[in-house]
């Protein structure tokens, strides 16, 4: 049975010739990297020195994307010689979506912004033609502004959230016309 030190992989400052300096894909440093996410709430590490790079990602790294299935019509017995108003006059009911809708979802909680900066013109709007990179919205948790990727292509059709609204993991934000 193999037994790792714990300080196998620190400089001694009394033997050089014989201490390793710490390398990005040490087991302990990893696990140690990753104390420190748990510690910090972090959810996501990225570290690079020359060609050596580590990228750590706690939670989920895809934003679910599930279609909307539009509640079924049925059509009601209409009276030709009752309706005496106009049609104007009465209030449009929204209309139900005859396409799939799909969703972009919350990856994390924290708080909705639609622009990078209050001055800043909004990442999207509604008719915004949008492709799998393109960057949505900001998600703060805690001081950390965390840009959210659409990860799906299509036609924004409506924002869910408004403007500096707290979030849920999960909460629909955006609904997408897949074209």
């Amino acid at each position: 049975m193999t037994t790792i030190r714990e300080n196998a992989n620190v400089a001694d400052p009394k033997n050089p010739e014989t201490s390793v300096m710490p390398r990005p894909f040490d087991v302990l440093v990893i696990d140690h990297l990753v104390k420190l996410m748990s510690q910090h709430e972090l959810t996501e590490v990225h570290l690079e020195e020359g060609e050596q790079v580590i990228r750590l990602r706690r939670g989920p790294k895809h934003v679910a994307v599930v279609p909307v299935v539009p509640a079924p019509i049925t059509a009601a017995p209409v009276a030709a010689a009752v309706t005496a108003v106009p049609v104007a006059a009465t209030p449009a009911a929204p209309a139900a979506p005859s396409k799939k809708y799909l969703e972009i979802k919350s990856p994390t909680p924290g708080t909705f912004y639609r622009a990078s900066s209050p001055d800043a013109e909004p990442f999207t709007k509604v008719g915004t033609k949008i492709k799998a990179e393109t960057i949505v919205c900001v998600i703060e948790a805690m001081k950390v502004f965390n840009e959210i990727p659409a990860e799906l292509s299509g036609t924004i059709v409506a924002i869910k959230v408004e403007d500096k609204a707290p979030v849920e993991y999960g909460q629909v934000l955006f609904l997408v016309d897949p074209d």
